[in-house]
C-alpha cells in the first residue's frame, strides 16, 4: 500500500462535480444512425471544466461524418445545461482513431458485437 505525500495531494485538483452532469447529460447526444449514445460509443474522450466553461475532447466514429455538425451542437448545448457552465468548447480529434473497443459493454451488447 502506497501513502501519498501532504505534498502530492496539494497537486491533485479536485473533480468538478459538474463534470459528472456533463457526462450524464452526454448520455442524451446520439448519432442519428447508431442507437447508442456517444458517451458510451466511446466518442468522449475527455470533459474537463475551469470556470464557467467545460471542455470536451472527442472523436467521432469517421472524419467524413456527415452528422458532425449536429453532434458537436448537441455536445455544447447539454455542457452548457449544467448549472454554472456558460460556455463550452469542444475540440474534434482523431488521435487515437476510434475503435469498436472503445465503446462500454452496454453499447457492444446494444449493437451486436458481443
Amino acid at each position: 500500500m502506497h501513502l501519498l505525500t501532504k505534498k502530492f495531494h496539494q497537486k491533485i485538483k479536485p473533480m468538478d462535480a459538474r463534470i459528472d452532469q456533463i457526462i450524464e447529460n452526454l448520455k442524451e447526444v446520439y448519432d442519428p444512425e447508431i442507437p447508442v449514445n456517444i458517451y458510451d460509443l466511446g466518442l468522449v474522450y475527455s470533459v474537463d471544466v475551469e470556470g464557467d466553461e467545460a471542455k470536451v475532447l472527442m472523436t467521432l466514429t469517421a472524419p467524413n461524418c456527415p452528422a458532425a455538425d449536429m453532434i458537436l451542437s448537441d455536445v455544447e448545448y447539454m455542457a452548457k445545461k449544467v448549472e454554472g457552465i456558460e460556455s463550452c468548447k469542444v475540440e474534434i480529434t482523431f488521435e487515437p482513431a476510434w475503435e469498436k473497443s472503445m465503446m462500454s459493454e452496454e453499447a457492444r451488447l446494444e449493437l451486436g458485437f458481443m
